[in-house]
């Protein structure tokens, strides 16, 4: 039961505000025995900031005696790109997790990891990264055992051939620049336009029995002639914000395509595939889609923003859910609604106003009192600094005002 200002509720997690010590941030938990809880964490770098290889994020799920149940990490790599990084982590429960399956008390880590040399240019000296704080955004859910036992094996037939792109002229929907803002989506085109270095969020409801395709299309530059490697980036997330797949293309000036591959339909047994891309499309709900356009871009094509077209499709017959021994934390987490549905259509969600109304605090993860709410966390922190300067909130429009104001500040 969330414990302090978030509220309490007789299941779920349980945890305090954030606490910093050096370059990390502790979380806890309170978690019953069953239940599998999933922690994903986003760094914001600021558009402008430079780093190195290895900076990145860990997040990490450790039980009271510090052991690490689960671990994940992120890193802007040779690219030197800062754009957002998401790692995830996992608490599996259930009497088959020996260290890790029992209730208690557990950690989430937040790390902060970084290093002064690339391995690439170990024998260089080279600029260290800059030093400003990175904003964070941090997710819990909670996801019950089975009433019953269910298959154990991933679905074998489903149509894998490549979908057609949605065909239609495009609408305009302007993306949100982080999962709290994400712009929702229909099946569909829609247009919009992205900044040299900046990424832009989108999510699409995915029921059950449903699957989910994407093509990206980008226009041209003002100029032709150079070449930039991974300059577009589209990563699929499912709705516990852990990474589905990822696909990228270089660009030369000239208008291209990209197309996430073949997914299957939602189903609550994908999760024993070995294949990330077909493991991650486990339960229903949200799935988030990041496009990221390299900052190289502008310097080498003498455009600042180009325009982009997301080709949207979901197909499929609905099918029931699964039939869980409790109840999932946010409530609604695992299931699409007609409300998640009308918000699609709407396009609820983004860095404007357009996410107010019932619907919009549904979407946008505000959706319950108490618990729900209580689940979900956005940190600002200065992790140099050993200060949190934003912890635990109940609903999201209290955490953006409170970003503004420290902006302003």
């Amino acid at each position: 039961m969330p414990s302090g200002s978030a509220g309490s509720a007789s299941s779920g997690p349980s945890r305090t505000a954030g606490a910093a010590r050096g370059s990390e941030l502790y979380y806890r938990l309170e978690l019953g025995a069953r239940d599998t809880v999933y922690v994903s964490v986003t760094a914001l770098p600021a558009l402008g900031s430079r780093v190195v290889f290895a900076d990145g994020i860990k997040v990490s799920v450790q039980d009271a005696d510090g052991f690490a149940c689960d671990f994940g990490s992120a890193r802007f790599g040779a690219a030197l790109d800062p754009r957002p990084l998401t790692a995830s982590a996992v608490r599996r429960g259930g009497p088959q997790e020996r260290r890790c399956g029992t209730a208690g008390t557990y950690y989430v880590v937040v790390e902060r990891t970084t290093s002064s040399r690339s391995p690439v240019e170990s024998s260089l000296t080279e600029k260290p990264s800059s030093p400003e704080d990175w904003d964070l955004e941090l997710s819990v859910a909670s996801e019950p055992a089975l009433a019953k036992a269910g298959p154990t094996t991933p679905p074998q037939a489903w149509d894998s051939a490549s979908p057609e792109p949605h065909a239609g002229v495009p609408l305009t929907r302007e993306g949100g620049s982080s999962f709290a803002t994400a712009r929702a989506l229909s099946a569909g085109a829609w247009a919009d336009r992205v900044r040299a270095g900046q990424t832009r969020y989108y999510r699409v409801p995915v029921g059950w029995g449903r699957r989910l395709s994407a093509t990206l299309e980008i226009g041209s530059g003002a100029r032709t002639g150079d070449y930039v490697t991974s300059a577009l980036v589209m990563e699929l997330f499912n709705p516990v914000r852990s990474r589905v797949e990822d696909v990228d293309a270089a660009y030369d000036g000239r208008q291209r395509t990209a197309s996430l591959p073949p997914l299957p339909p939602v189903a609550h047994e994908n999760r024993y595939d070995a294949l990330n891309r077909f493991s991650g499309m486990r339960f229903a709900g949200w799935y988030y889609l990041a496009v990221h356009l390299h900052p190289d871009v502008a310097t080498r094509f003498g455009t600042d923003a180009v325009g982009l077209t997301l080709r949207v499709n979901v197909d499929g017959e609905y099918r029931p859910g699964p039939a869980y021994a409790g109840t999932p934390r946010p409530a609604d987490a695992f299931t699409i609604t007609e409300s998640d549905e009308s918000a699609a259509r709407k396009g609820v969600g983004g860095d404007g106003s357009a996410g107010s109304g019932a619907d919009g605090d549904r979407a946008s993860g505000a959706s319950g009192e108490g618990g729900d709410t209580a689940m979900k966390v956005l940190a600002a922190a200065g992790f140099g600094t050993g200060t949190v300067l934003l912890a635990v909130l109940g609903m999201w429009r209290a955490v953006s005002r409170r970003r503004t104001s420290r902006t302003s500040a």
